[in-house]
């Protein structure tokens, strides 16, 4: 069964999944379109890709996530679920076997935090595996054995998948109209505590900055919570970028500053956000390209370059 993909899903929508019978349960997720395809790199190298793809509007939410534990993880066997989550937002009930998970009162559209970079690759196989009995262990990712520690590159082909440096920092950082890059994610050089959360003592919801989207649409890429990615780093580190709502300063939000920890870190201020090459799922192009074009020159086909950084 092809897994649900919309773009239809407002902030209301995303608090509803978390309503819905855990076994009926559709999860939806919000994309934008990223296309300006062939435009160079930033000057510190990041942000060209040569294909088209779609990447998530907002950071997975504490109702999103809820969704994904309560088909997957009824005995929690890859420990998708961290005890700490129930400070922000997620509670587990009974006992291993027959685990059920719901998001708490007004924290819904928060985004999901305690996630490792391992948490984040097999939400994004159930994704693209169709949700529901979808299976968490292959797909974008191949994990074997329970994996959660070392090195996993993503697969050729997959549909769901943790964004690559370069798609998450064009998704921020870049402006078609423009062609140029700009220094945050709100589509200018400066930003201060108005525009985004950084420097507050808790996250707030996904979207909640309205009034500060990238020129992609899309929203918290700087504040709120670090996301994963999937760069390599030495160490056996995977890349992290955007900063949190406890960074003490605008740095960490910036195009210049990128970070990273070993794919098992969990903390308060971890999330994600995933991307898509499905294009198909997405009815509006944003940017300076036109869906036709792409149709026409043969782009919607993903193209990503497997690099070790």
């Amino acid at each position: 069964m092809k897994h649900s993909i919309i773009t239809s899903l407002g902030l209301a929508g995303l608090a509803s999944v978390s309503l819905v019978t855990p076994a009926l349960a559709s999860l939806s997720i919000d994309y934008v379109t990223v296309g300006d395809v062939g435009k160079a790199a930033d000057t510190n190298g990041y942000g060209k890709v040569d294909y088209a793809y779609n990447i998530g509007k907002y950071e997975v939410t504490n109702a999103q996530y809820v969704n994904f534990l309560n088909a997957t993880a009824q005995t929690d066997s890859y420990s998708l679920y961290n005890t700490e989550m129930s400070s922000y937002g997620i509670t587990r009930a009974n006992s291993s076997g027959s685990y059920t998970y719901s998001a708490t009162s007004g924290f819904e559209n928060k985004p999901v935090v305690y996630v490792s970079w391992f948490d984040a690759a097999r939400f994004s196989n159930w994704l693209g595996n169709g949700q529901g009995s979808g299976g968490t262990e292959t797909g974008a990712y191949t994990l074997t054995g329970g994996q959660t520690t070392g090195i996993v590159m993503v697969n050729a082909g997959a549909k769901v998948y943790i964004p690559s440096e370069n798609e998450w920092y064009k998704a921020a950082y870049y402006n078609g109209t423009t062609s140029a890059y700009s220094l945050y994610p709100n589509g200018q050089n400066t930003i201060t505590t108005a525009d985004a959360n950084y420097s507050r003592s808790a996250s707030t919801n996904v979207g909640f900055y309205s009034g500060d989207p990238s020129s992609y649409g899309t929203f918290d890429q700087g504040g709120n919570v670090w996301e994963w990615n999937d760069a390599v780093r030495a160490g056996g580190r995977r890349g992290r970028r955007g900063g949190s709502w406890e960074g003490g300063n605008s740095d960490f939000l910036a195009s210049s500053y990128r970070d990273a920890n070993t794919p098992q870190t969990e903390f308060e201020y971890m999330g994600f956000r995933v991307a898509s090459s499905e294009l198909a799922a997405v009815p509006e192009v944003t940017s300076s390209f036109t869906l036709l074009g792409l149709i026409t020159s043969g782009l919607l086909l993903r193209r990503r370059t497997k690099t070790l950084r």
